[in-house]
């Protein structure tokens, strides 16, 4: 039986392109594309495939949040990350949400497919130029990442966390909701729990906490109440 493959990329003209190479390989077989984390997390929950392939930069919730979910719901599911972005932080990251490979746009169509085998057989792939990274920063002993939560928010959840950044970016409860697929009051909860850990008693402070850490930008639109 082929390994089944869902591709998410948010350019159509890439997703086709993987589509039209995978479909080349009698071990493959592509159930779907999508263009949003949103769409990979409701279709991994309805069919999950053996294989995710992941892009990072993403509208609405990114890579690595939509890989560390898609993971959470299906846990069988393995993840390569095929990213413009081979910097640490974003490796680092992509890792410790759980994916399995991590392969540069510029790497060729066979490195893709042998990174896909290889996951697939239970393996671990990674491109030479992230290899090389990840093996530096292990010999001087340093694989911290600025992707870690500032100090004061380290003792917030995953999810509490992307909770957070989405009220300082100005959604509403209702808007969390949909985007993270989660119900209205578990979205409340989330924020009592914040509140209560951060010493805050009101979204606009949230807002600012966020803000000053670093978790969003100083862009941030006006707070809605929740």
């Amino acid at each position: 039986m082929p390994f089944s493959v869902l591709l998410v990329e948010d350019h159509q003209i890439v997703r086709d392109g993987i589509k039209a190479i995978l479909e080349r390989c009698e071990d493959f077989q592509v159930i779907g594309g999508v263009d949003t984390g949103t769409e990979a997390i409701l279709f991994c929950r309805r069919t999950p495939p053996d294989l995710v392939v992941m892009d990072l930069s993403l509208p609405g919730l990114n890579g690595i949040e939509t890989t560390a979910e898609v993971l959470r719901h299906c846990p069988s599911t393995h993840v390569v990350v095929l990213s413009a972005f081979d910097d640490d932080k974003h490796v680092l990251s992509a890792i410790r949400a759980g994916a399995h490979g991590f392969l540069v746009k510029k790497a060729s169509l066979l490195d893709l497919i042998d990174a896909l085998r290889t996951v697939a057989r239970g393996g671990l792939y990674f491109s030479p130029e992230v290899s090389t990274k990840l093996v530096r920063r292990f010999q001087v002993g340093d694989l911290d990442d600025s992707a870690e939560p500032p100090q004061p928010l380290r003792q917030l959840s995953p999810r509490e966390l992307q909770v957070l950044k989405l009220v300082a970016e100005g959604k509403s409860s209702k808007e969390i909701a949909v985007t993270l697929q989660l119900g209205l009051e578990t979205i409340r909860s989330y924020r009592k729990t914040m509140m209560r850990k951060l010493g805050v008693n009101n979204v606009a402070s949230l807002t600012q906490l966020a803000i000053s850490t670093g978790l969003t930008g100083s862009h941030a639109t006006e707070p809605k109440e929740l």
